[in-house]
């Protein structure tokens, strides 16, 4: 019973440990995935191991061990649930509309194309964005043109073609690629019926695992550039898409801080996309940030549509003249935006053998 008991409470641990090493081989990275699984396992294992101290006192220390951790989890995951949230925000008399956007990685070998299709038919959103979509994808989506007149098309077969359609104007559009000439990020300048301008961007890196990228160095890369770039816009920012990682992994602190945006999910839960088929196994990889004048009203998972993710929606407004956020803004430390150049160039300087 000891010997389970001791395989287990390293396990923990040590996967506990693991995100704390810089390194961007996918062993460390994807340790920073499952924060919340683990706080499951480690509540009983603690729980059980007051049970077991009395036989052996020097289990003690893998006691302490796992308390810290624990505290350490919960520190972090507190911020995203209820109790953090602040109070709603009002409208003011500048304010736009409301505005609806749906993002789904729709996976490229799905092919219950009806069931998105169905999805934006019901919710109606000004914008919708696709990732994962092949040409099978593009062609199956035509039927929503009519309704959605404005459309941005990178169509790929590699699992990253991306395809945004949108009912608002587009007054610019620029698809980039910064890390590899096969990893597309949308960016388009939007303008409401009301006359609200704003930057879209859409993202979906590739992720570190053990059957794609061997490390994060595409996916750090790719995300800091769009953190760069959109830093010193003047213009209301929203940045979506899948991230292939965790909000409170160190390259999404350092994207939130570089580009001065905020985390939609701080107060109003974790919001799980990945993976739809595995529920003990569930992680929010599609995430949202926003500028300090944007303001979310709703943030919400939809139903499933036959992907391995889940599609994400928010409805949110613009309000040019607040500075209620404001004081969200976190600040790049001393030596960070260092870090940053040199995970961008490390991004741009790696070849991936897994993609064609």
């Amino acid at each position: 019973m000891q010997i389970f008991f001791l395989i287990l409470s390293g396990l923990l641990i040590v996967l506990s440990l693991l995100p704390f090493i810089r390194s961007q081989h996918w062993v460390f990275r994807v340790a920073e995935f499952v924060k919340l699984q683990l706080l499951v396992f480690q509540v009983p294992v603690l729980a059980w191991g007051f049970y077991l101290v009395a036989e052996s006192p020097w289990i003690w220390s893998i006691q302490i061990a796992q308390v810290l951790l624990i505290g350490y989890h919960v520190f972090i995951l507190v911020r995203y649930t209820k109790f953090w949230r602040k109070e709603k925000y009002q409208k003011g008399k500048d304010a736009s509309d409301s505005i609806k956007i749906i993002s789904c990685n729709v996976l490229q070998f799905n092919k219950e194309y009806s069931r998105f299709v169905d999805l934006i038919r019901k919710e109606q959103p000004q914008i919708f964005l696709t990732m994962e979509s092949d040409a099978a994808w593009e062609e199956a989506l035509r039927v929503l043109e009519s309704d959605y007149p404005n459309v941005i098309k990178v169509t790929l077969d590699n699992t990253y073609g991306m395809h945004f359609y949108t009912k608002l104007q587009v007054n610019k559009s620029q698809v980039h690629y910064f890390v590899a000439e096969d990893i597309p990020s949308i960016e388009a300048q939007l303008e409401t019926a009301d006359g609200h301008r704003f930057i879209f961007f859409a993202v979906h890196p590739p992720p570190p695992s053990p059957t794609e990228e061997e490390n994060s160095k595409e996916r750090d890369g790719d995300l800091l550039s769009v953190a760069k770039r959109v830093r010193d816009y003047k213009m209301p920012v929203v940045v979506t898409g899948d991230f292939n990682n965790v909000a409170w992994a160190r390259s999404s602190i350092l994207f939130k801080k570089t580009s001065k945006l905020i985390d939609a999910r701080i107060g109003r839960g974790i919001l799980s996309t990945f993976h739809a088929n595995y529920w003990f196994f569930r992680v929010p990889l599609d995430l949202l940030f926003h500028s300090p004048n944007v303001f979310i009203d709703k943030l919400c998972i939809y139903p499933s549509v036959g992907s391995d993710h889940f599609p994400m929606g928010c409805t949110f407004f613009i309000d040019r003249y607040s500075d209620e956020q404001a004081e969200d803004i976190e600040q790049l430390e001393q030596g960070e935006m260092a870090e940053v150049d040199e995970l961008i160039n490390e991004g741009r300087q790696e070849e991936s053998d897994n993609r064609e």
